[in-house]
């Protein structure tokens, strides 16, 4: 089918009925333009999927791409245009991060993040999780993202801070914040029971599960996780996430009943 017949009206009347749910995206580090022909695809065909969640969560850089979404950013512009800004793999960390996002967001970010968005972060006093939903300006606003994609050594020595404590990369305690509630569709770039993530051809009931996150152990996962930390050719993680495709993972009748409301058949947006 082409692209005009999958769209889909903005509040449908099927929408009203549905229990509340969120979105949350796993930390992934370099891996995150997985993310952006995902939510791309999504906003182009079904965008009150996002639109209509009562919260957007995300750990380490899973959190920029549901910081962006929660503000207003236009992440499919940029995925269009190749302008991907700190979602590039080009892009020197804490510092180049910062400055991207003291230039992409709106002034009053802050206020239209509170109460949406969530973002994990680790304590760096007792390595407990923190999850943080409402940000008095826009600056800690900024200083929570920092926070939550600070892994040490990597990122540097110095970790940042929010409200008068250190805090590094929230993956570290709880990669998939809000996984406990039933109706939280959780997405994942690596192959994984998360609801939407890319699918290997070999099955493998080897698994392993970190941090709120469970990954299968595969040979295309390795590959994925070792290219969270080196990335390959921007060229190639521009591309690929256009050749991504969806595959729902849990058997929650919630999710079944959205997704069959969104799309006749998920395989076929690509």
């Amino acid at each position: 089918p082409s692209r005009n017949a999958l769209r889909i009206a903005a509040d449908p009347p099927w929408l009203a009925h549905c229990s509340p749910w969120n979105i949350s995206f796993a930390g992934c580090g370099f891996r995150s333009v997985y993310y952006l022909g995902a939510v791309t695809s999504i906003l182009e065909r079904a965008a009150h999927l996002v639109y209509g969640a009562s919260k957007i969560c995300g750990a380490s850089s899973g959190c920029l791409v549901a910081a962006a979404l929660t503000v207003g950013l236009p992440i499919g512009e940029k995925a269009r245009k190749h302008h991907l800004s700190i979602f590039h793999p080009t892009f020197s960390l804490q510092r180049t991060v910062r400055n991207s996002l003291q230039e992409k967001l709106p002034a009053d970010a802050h206020r239209r993040a509170s109460g949406r968005l969530c973002v994990s972060l680790t304590r760096m006093s007792d390595g407990s999780n923190v999850l943080v939903s409402h940000f008095d300006s826009r600056e800690e606003l900024i200083q929570v993202l920092m926070c939550s994609c600070f892994f040490p050594v990597y990122c540097g020595l110095i970790p940042p801070s929010y409200r008068g404590q250190l805090y590094m990369d929230g993956a570290l305690s709880n990669n998939m914040p809000l996984l406990e509630h039933p109706n939280t569709i959780t997405m994942a770039p690596f192959c994984s029971e998360s609801d939407i993530s890319p699918k290997d051809g070999a099955w493998t009931a080897i698994s392993v599960h970190c941090n709120n996150l469970n990954i299968q152990v595969t040979a295309g996962n390795v590959r994925r996780i070792y290219t969270s930390f080196l990335p390959p050719a921007p060229e190639v993680r521009v591309a690929q996430p256009y050749l991504t495709l969806f595959y729902p993972k849990t058997d929650s009748h919630f999710f079944q009943c959205l997704i069959h409301n969104i799309v006749p058949k998920l395989d076929s947006m690509f």
